[in-house]
């Protein structure tokens, strides 16, 4: 069992509708602490890749994608989800989905911040069914970049978002992989990984 596994064990709650609550320490509070594994976990994973930007979407990977991208010493771009007055110029735009707010938000990246010359890594918190990091790679090629890898803190792996992306070709790499749940037994049953 990993450092996050165990993490989730210890404060997590598992709710009904497969709803797993991590904002004590994750996406609401942040133990920064935590964090900052997160950031020299995903850096060890993707150590072989050339990586010259880290992309995530607002709002709750923004704080990981920033630890992230202090290890790969990168700028960290975060796709919003709704034009402001305070992005100019062009964008690139992207239809996702969330589950975990069941609605459908356009997400922006201003074009100042995306070329055809960077190599990019996506990090997210939750991969669930797999919209926002769809929406996150067309972005990516829409600006002619290299995707190098997509990071996820949790995936739940009983939904069909890790197989979809992983079927596309793309290097994943998931800390987490949660396999079953239940809000009765609050028991989390995770996936097998390789120690590397």
């Amino acid at each position: 069992m990993n450092f996050l596994e165990e993490r989730i064990l210890k404060d997590g709650i598992v709710k009904p509708g497969n709803v797993l609550k991590v904002d004590s320490f994750l996406n609401h509070q942040m133990d920064i602490g935590l964090m900052e594994e997160i950031g020299r976990e995903f850096h060890r994973r993707f150590s072989d890749k050339q990586v010259t930007k880290v992309l995530t979407i607002e709002a709750s990977g923004i704080g990981i994608a920033c630890f992230v991208a202090r290890e790969f010493g990168v700028p960290m771009v975060f796709a919003k989800k709704s034009k402001s007055i305070n992005i100019e110029g062009d964008v690139y735009v992207a239809e996702v989905e969330s589950f975990t707010h069941k609605n459908r938000n356009q997400v922006v990246v201003s074009k100042k911040f995306l070329s055809p010359e960077d190599h990019v890594l996506i990090i997210d918190d939750f991969l669930a069914n797999g919209c926002a990091l769809q929406g996150l790679i067309s972005i990516v090629e829409s600006a002619g970049a290299t995707v190098e890898g997509l990071g996820i803190v949790i995936e739940k792996g009983f939904q069909m978002g890790g197989r979809v992306i992983r079927n596309l070709g793309y290097h994943l790499e998931s800390l987490a992989i949660v396999d079953a749940m239940d809000p009765e037994t609050e028991s989390i049953t995770f996936r097998e990984q390789p120690v590397g």
